[in-house]
Parts: structure tokens; C-alpha cells; sequence
């Protein structure tokens, strides 16, 4: 048990794709519990992913009443709560009896895939959705996972058409349930997930609503991420939730990407990088998506970011370690990587399921090139992690051609980050400095920061950012003509390996 005597503390709720987990910071920002709990992954088909919602609330619940026991601290020293979640993942209930319809549709969900082929055949409806809502015509967001509830589930159509159910992201779930059903809010990064909402006007769109046959009478309040959203009872202290942000925009306001240009990388199974890109939208020509981030201000609009996301990241090293056992620990990567001068003229593309943002290839497959007979271990395992930061390359050259921004440095978080080796090639590849902070809780530290400004335990964004305490620096030490011929090479291996499954088998 921590000495807890005499501080104040925000309890930041992060409710991931596989665990609930909740993180006590005091006043001071420093960690002072962490507890987390894994929940079932459903997978009743072939490419089909579900969460039950009840058992989403109920790890959350338990981490938390948890936390608070473990760390020793008494309900009225909690200044406030933050909700930080996976996103576009759905959830419909009814609001009389509190009781979900359905399964949580996740985002990694593909059932909807014919749904948005068979839009896609309306051009001039394909270009609405991109235009008001930044996003791709996608089955990864929540509008046609919403229609399929609706069209699926047995009397659920006739009860949403008479006001009866209700629609949220995991973020308006958790509330609704922690207040007893008296909050039903959700926060602009959230709402910009579900391809329903115009990013522009900050309003649901009635067209795309339409459309898709779903009763706006479903959808939340949408609020300011840094705001009072209720209160939530706990041991009969009231506690108000004060900050609400998507997972990702959270980690860039955890962060502190605070200006136009900041960019930031989460090195998780794949790779999400984002971009803020100020309080003007600009829509991606090259594969990227429009999204709001979390919001401070006092006029209560947003600013935006361009997201581009890398399928494959981390998940490299897991296909290294398990399938091809040339490692025992993901750590002894950097260890292999290492023993290397160079990579040999080895190339991996970890196209497994295709390529994400800016080629967008379904059809890629992952490769690997240069082998010869003197090729050893070493330096595939080191083309693997290679193969991470030419691919994190890739999405900023991208985020580059569109906003014509100059980007002078990247801070970067998550489990890969604390690989030096692949740090400093991401610095050298990218001819950036490249940041990581001491603390890997960026999502929550997020929520965390949102919440302490809704309270006023900050004053502003510039005393936020001089809680930040940096770990390592990497700064670029590859020669120039190096740096060209490994991209040269990575980008030939790329269009060889683009269209290899055959469109049409």
C-alpha cells in the first residue's frame, strides 16, 4: 500500500480491445495503481469479432473499486474520472431495461464488408460520407455495424424507430451505465469513429442517418473531451467524469502533440500515427482519414488530425519469435538486430493481410528479398524491425504530401518504442528526431490531463507540458546517400510484392 496522505488523485479508466484496466495518477501525475483485467474475445464466425458489454462494464467496474482498494486512497481525495476507449466498436441498448441487444460489434469486426461494397456502388454517396465525415467508406467503423443490429436482431428496428434503443461507442456505454443510466454523452473524438457525424458542422448528419435507416433518436450528445459529463457514485462520494477521449487521441494529447505539425506513433500490434493538423480539415489524398482530437478549448470546437495506421507493427516480431522461432523473447530482437552493420540487403514486408495506409492494397503479400547464401538470422530478424520503420516512414511521407507541413520530430509510444535499435533506425530512416517519454501510459495519461483541466487542476496546456519528462532522445546519424538506397530498395521491394494474391482467384 502506497503513503497516499495528504494527495489528491484522477482515476483514468482505459478500456482496451482485450482488458479493462484502470490507472490511479495523483496530482503530481505520477502512477500510483495500476490494476487491469483481460475479458472473452467472441469469435462465433469467420471473420466476425464481439464483446459482451456487460462484461466489458463489469472488468471496468472491478478494476476500479480494485485500484482504489490496493492504492489506500479514500473516495473524497478522487478529484475526477477519465474514460479513455477503443473505438468505432458498438454497442445498442435498450434504454428502458438497460439491457444490450446484442454483442459489442468491435471494430476489428469484417461482418459488414458486402453492406459497404454494395454502397460503394453509389459514387456520389461514397464521396458525401468522405467529405462530412474525413473518414474512408469502411466496415472498421460503427454506421454499418449499427444497420446491421438493427436489420438483425429480432425486433430491434421497430423498438429504435420508437425511440426505445440506444446507440454508443464503449466511451457512452461506460457512462450511461456508472451514472445508473442519467448520462448518455459521448465526446467529439468518439463521435468523429462512427462515419456518422459531420466533422465540419460538430452535428450528427441526417443524410448519412437516413441513408442507413438509423433513427438519430439512437445517437448521444456529443460534448467538449474536456468537460463535466456527470457523476459518478462511488462509496457514496460523488465523483464527476471530467474527461472523455478515443484511445488514440488521447495518446496524442497524452503526448502533448499540443501544435499544428506534432506527430505522434503507437508502436502496438500494428502502428497508429496521427497528426495534428490545427482547427482547419484537411481530407487525405493519400489513404489517410480525417479525425477530430480531443478538445480543450473555451469556444468548445475541436481541432483535427490526419490517422494513418500500419497493420502490421509489432506483430512482426510475434511471427519472428513464434512462427519462424528465431527468437525466444520479442526484447532479444534489438539484441540480434544489433550484431548486424547492416541489413545485408535484406528487405521483409510484412504484408500479411494486405497493405494499409498509403497503398491500400488488399492483395499485397509479405515477402522477403535480397537472401543469399550468406544470409543469416541476424539480419532478417533486423529486416523485420526495419520493415516497422519504413512503414511508419511511409504514413508520414504521406501526412508530408498532404498538408504541406514540415515535421521535425516524431514522439512515439508503446510496446515497440522501448526497442532502442528500431528507435534509432525510425530516427535515421526518417531523418527525424525521435522522442520517448518516460512513461508508456500515454492513453491514459491522456484522460488524465483532459480531466484535470475540466477541474482546473491545470491552468493550461504549457503547465501540462511541463509535467512531460522525456527518456530518450534519438536523433538521425545515417548518411544521406545510406538513408536514400535503403528506401530506394525498400520501395522496389513494395511494388514487387503489391497484387500478388490474385484479385480473383
Amino acid at each position: 500500500m502506497n503513503d497516499t496522505s495528504g494527495n489528491k488523485y484522477i482515476i483514468a479508466l482505459d478500456q482496451g480491445t482485450t482488458s479493462s484496466r484502470c490507472i490511479i495518477f495523483d496530482d503530481k501525475g505520477k502512477i500510483v495503481q495500476i490494476v487491469q483485467k483481460e475479458f472473452k474475445q467472441i469469435f462465433s464466425h469467420s471473420g466476425w469479432v464481439e464483446h459482451d458489454p456487460m462484461e466489458i462494464y463489469a472488468t471496468q467496474y472491478s478494476v476500479m473499486t480494485e485500484a482504489i482498494a490496493q492504492s489506500g486512497i479514500i473516495p473524497a481525495d478522487i478529484l475526477a474520472i477519465g474514460i479513455t476507449n477503443q473505438r468505432e466498436t458498438t454497442i445498442v441498448w435498450d434504454k428502458d431495461t438497460g439491457k444490450p441487444v446484442y454483442n459489442a460489434i468491435v471494430w476489428q469486426c469484417r461482418r459488414t464488408a458486402s453492406i459497404v461494397e454494395e454502397m460503394k456502388k453509389d459514387k456520389e454517396m461514397t464521396q458525401y460520407i468522405h467529405k462530412t465525415t474525413g473518414l474512408v467508406l469502411d466496415a472498421y467503423f460503427s454506421a454499418t455495424k449499427i444497420k446491421w443490429i438493427l436489420d438483425h436482431v429480432e425486433g430491434a428496428r421497430e423498438k429504435a424507430e420508437e425511440g426505445r434503443l440506444l446507440f454508443g461507442t464503449v466511451d457512452t456505454w461506460l457512462m450511461w451505465k456508472l451514472t445508473n443510466g442519467k448520462v448518455f454523452l459521448t465526446d467529439y473524438t468518439n463521435a468523429s469513429r462512427t462515419m456518422l457525424y459531420d466533422i465540419h458542422n460538430l452535428r450528427w448528419d441526417k443524410k448519412i442517418c437516413d441513408y442507413l435507416s438509423i433513427p438519430m433518436s439512437m445517437l448521444p450528445e456529443v460534448r467538449n473531451s474536456s468537460s463535466i459529463f456527470g457523476c459518478v457514485n462511488l462509496f457514496d462520494t460523488e465523483v464527476p467524469i471530467a474527461g472523455v477521449s478515443g484511445d488514440q487521441q488521447s495518446a496524442l494529447f497524452g503526448q502533448t502533440c499540443f501544435k499544428k505539425g506534432d506527430v505522434k506513433t503507437t508502436y502496438g500490434t500494428g502502428c497508429f500515427l496521427l497528426m495534428n493538423i490545427g482547427s482547419k480539415p484537411v481530407l487525405s489524398k493519400n489513404g489517410l482519414v480525417t479525425t477530430l482530437i480531443a478538445s480543450t478549448g473555451s469556444d468548445g470546437r475541436p481541432e483535427y488530425a490526419l490517422e494513418g495506421s500500419v497493420f502490421v507493427g509489432g506483430a512482426i516480431i510475434q511471427w519472428v519469435r513464434d512462427k519462424m522461432r528465431f527468437i525466444v523473447d520479442a526484447s532479444d530482437s534489438e539484441y540480434f538486430a544489433n550484431k548486424c552493420k547492416d541489413n545485408g540487403g535484406v528487405y521483409l514486408v510484412p504484408a500479411f493481410t494486405g497493405l494499409g495506409a498509403p497503398y491500400w492494397d488488399m492483395y499485397a503479400r509479405g515477402t522477403l528479398f535480397g537472401i543469399t547464401r550468406g544470409t543469416t538470422r541476424d539480419q532478417i530478424v533486423r529486416a523485420s524491425l526495419e520493415s516497422i520503420a519504413y512503414q511508419v516512414y511511409d504514413v508520414i511521407e504521406a501526412m508530408k504530401g498532404d498538408t504541406g507541413l514540415t515535421i521535425r520530430s516524431i514522439k512515439v509510444d508503446g510496446g515497440a518504442s522501448k526497442n532502442n535499435f528500431l528507435m534509432q533506425f525510425q530516427s535515421d530512416i526518417s531523418d527525424l528526431k525521435t522522442i520517448r517519454i518516460q512513461t508508456n501510459e500515454t492513453t491514459a495519461l491522456g484522460v488524465y490531463y483532459l480531466a484535470g483541466l475540466a477541474i482546473g487542476l491545470f491552468k493550461n496546456k504549457e503547465e501540462i507540458k511541463s509535467f512531460e519528462v522525456k527518456d530518450k532522445t534519438f536523433r538521425p546519424q545515417m548518411e544521406d546517400e545510406v538513408r536514400k538506397k535503403y528506401l530506394r530498395k525498400w520501395h522496389k521491394a513494395v511494388s514487387m510484392c503489391r497484387g500478388w494474391e490474385d484479385e480473383n482467384p
